[in-house]
């Protein structure tokens, strides 16, 4: 065999492709969900929209209605708001080009913290670049080494992805389950009495629009001396007086430890935030990774939840509109015959059950004119795929009506109506 060939040999064995990748090729083979869904044009996801107004959204060319938005309180498109970001542009150019630590923190940086702990009721603030980087810094910056995080098990997947860079132990107790917490937090102080305790969860469940039981939550966090910290990222806006959040809901707020958020649902924007006591806050923000490793919030994102903030506090009856919409459409739904699991939010869950029927249901609405959020395992249960439906302030009452049409229409083409599994 000649020299050359040889090095050809090698060159081939050394272009050989890592076995890293064969879990690629195994999600894009022909048998697979991906390729079945993808070649019937079912796929739901990454659809492009064209141009979104709110409560109407173009996609391919077609207007909709948008009821898989988490945009509460119908901010996004309001003329005040873009020209909030506009200005800030103007003046601060379009980035900070820098981590809060170093050179990026602006006045109005300040201004936003500021102003979101006295409406949160807490003594101070701490902004992030995304709501998912706050769960995860806060989580990774205040559970170290020899503590516990107590987790629902249908946390937010950016808190999951906190107890795993977090150095901290973290035992899961079962979904809004106050007596199998209690049963953790005896076997936790039993074995481990010394560790220190955080229990965590989210304010109001993104999947199932359930509220946490905060008042339980509290109870037993100063029972058993751990701390207490609520993901408001769909409550903020949404619950308590004002839009104050699940704790506020409550009116516990005194005895939450630390209150998370995030901008980019009711407050129209990007970025998340995280308020607590003083010294809490200060700690957090010399010691999150995501905070000072990270560029800090871009002015327009912040001047967009600055005036949201204004307008909430300024017109307290979107969200006593939101929840009047809320109301309507789960017991629209349910009179209908569907299945909405235990809403008790503007995020409505409609059950359809089978997989691949989820998808031909989401793509009927889509052309019906109604754009909802499908939902699958492992997400949801097996059996319990889903239309995640999500209102806001700015719905009308004929577009409402126009969503429980076409979900009537739907349900009764593919069987669902009184057949979509059992509420829990």
């Amino acid at each position: 065999m000649s020299q050359g060939t040889d090095r050809l040999e090698e060159t081939a064995v050394s272009l050989a492709e890592p076995s890293l990748f064969d879990k690629t090729h195994r999600f894009f083979a022909p048998d697979g969900l991906y390729a079945q869904v993808k070649g019937a044009d079912l796929y739901p996801y990454f659809r492009a929209i064209e141009k979104n107004d709110g409560a109407r959204a173009l996609i391919n060319g077609h207007e909709v209605i948008m009821a898989g938005s988490n945009n509460y309180l119908g901010l996004m498109s309001d003329p005040r708001v873009k020209e909030a970001a506009s200005e800030a542009i103007e003046q601060y150019g379009t980035g900070c080009t820098g981590s809060r630590f170093l050179n990026g923190t602006l006045d109005i940086h300040i201004e936003l913290e500021e102003r979101l702990a006295t409406f949160m009721g807490k003594e101070a603030c701490v902004l992030f670049s995304t709501g998912y980087m706050t769960n995860q810094g806060v989580l990774q910056s205040m559970a170290g080494k020899g503590d516990i995080i107590f987790s629902d098990k249908d946390n937010h997947a950016c808190i999951v992805a906190g107890t795993q860079v977090s150095l901290a132990d973290t035992w899961r107790f079962r979904h809004n389950d106050m007596a199998h917490l209690r049963k953790v937090l005896e076997r936790a102080c039993a074995e481990r009495p010394e560790a220190g305790r955080l229990i965590v969860t989210d304010g109001v469940f993104s999947m199932s629009g359930v509220l946490a039981k905060v008042p339980e939550l509290v109870d037993l966090a100063e029972e058993f001396g751990a701390a207490l910290m609520l993901d408001d990222a769909h409550a903020v806006g949404v619950v308590g007086p004002g839009g104050q959040g699940s704790a506020a809901h409550f009116g516990v707020t005194d005895r939450v430890h630390m209150i998370t958020g995030t901008f980019s649902k009711s407050f129209a924007s990007l970025g998340g935030f995280c308020v607590g006591n003083h010294d809490v806050i200060e700690y957090i923000r010399h010691t999150a990774s995501t905070h000072i490793f990270s560029a800090s919030m871009p002015p327009a994102n912040v001047a967009t939840a600055l005036t949201c903030l204004d307008i909430l506090e300024a017109e307290p009856e979107r969200v006593e509109r939101l929840w009047e919409i809320s109301d309507y459409m789960r017991d629209g739904f349910r009179r209908l015959g569907f299945n909405v699991w235990s809403s008790e939010s503007p995020i409505i869950p409609v059950v359809v059950g089978d997989l691949h029927t989820c998808f031909r249901f989401w793509k009927d609405l889509l052309e019906e004119g109604v754009f909802v959020n499908a939902v699958v395992p492992p997400a949801v249960p097996q059996g319990q795929s889903l239309m995640r439906t999500s209102y806001m302030a700015t719905h009308t009452n004929e577009d409402l009506d126009f969503i429980l049409d076409a979900f009537r229409k739907i349900g009764k083409k593919h069987g669902v109506i009184g057949t979509n599994g059992t509420a829990h």
